[in-house]
């Protein structure tokens, strides 16, 4: 299904339930038809809960390009879905780039995400983990031509990185500060991950302000967290913090 917005047109997917309702947040350059979104959405059917996956502008199913987007775009279409399509308390599951998002939704809308579970948090990545780490040439050639092209681990095409994308993401960073949240909170990271650091698991718990959070950290883990018993470990993940919410 489409969900019409005064910039974009955002894909989505919802199955009916019981709250308090899942919502997935992807990865940067993922889609609501990854093996994570799939297999969460099974196991919210099976449970009874009610479940949505959607993508961001420029990614999926929905309108735009990805050269066009933002943190602030993408959050914006993550609060859209939560405001238009999700119902009543929500968890928000957010994966790598997701995770950010979902933080900033929470903070956006704060009576309606009264739980969170993060996979591989990429929080404030955009500078951490890009800016901060490119070479000076990578530098020049961003300054230089707005865009600069980084090989993808994931996919076929280099990511096309843009000087507003890092310029934007800065007015969204939330690590060095407390993150105002006090419902539960369930971190998952694998120590493998080469994409982002399994630090960035306890930086972001020790950030959060609420009491009920806990970080598992996967010895063999990698990013993507995508295996059998990671699925199993996510989903326990989610019927845990939904557990800890008063409906």
């Amino acid at each position: 299904m489409l969900l019409d917005t005064p910039k974009t047109r955002i894909a989505f997917n919802r199955t009916g339930g019981n709250g308090p309702e899942a919502m997935f947040c992807g990865g940067f350059r993922s889609n609501m038809a990854g093996t994570k979104a799939l297999a969460l959405e099974a196991h919210c059917a099976a449970t009874g809960r009610a479940f949505t996956r959607f993508d961001y502008r420029g990614h999926g199913e929905s309108d735009g390009k990805f050269i066009d987007g933002t943190i602030g775009d993408w959050l914006e279409d993550a609060v859209a879905v939560l405001d238009r399509v999700a119902q009543g308390p929500v968890v928000l599951v957010g994966s790598s780039m997701g995770a950010w998002i979902a933080l900033l939704a929470a903070r956006a809308r704060p009576d309606r995400v009264k739980g969170l579970v993060l996979v591989a948090p990429a929080v404030d990545f955009t500078e951490a983990l890009i800016w901060d780490r490119l070479p000076a040439a990578a530098r020049a050639t961003l300054e230089r031509e707005g865009v600069w092209l980084r090989e993808s681990d994931y996919v076929d095409e280099p990511d096309q990185i843009t000087l507003r994308l890092i310029e934007e993401g800065r007015k969204h960073l939330l690590l060095g500060r407390p993150i105002a949240f006090d419902g539960p909170v369930r971190i998952l990271h694998g120590m493998e991950d080469q994409t982002v650091p399994w630090q960035f698991a306890t930086r972001t718990a020790e950030a959060l302000t609420s009491e009920d959070v806990t970080v598992t950290l996967v010895k063999n883990g990698d990013h993507r967290l995508s295996d059998d018993e990671s699925l199993s470990r996510l989903m326990g993940a989610i019927d845990e913090a939904a557990a800890r919410i008063a409906l």
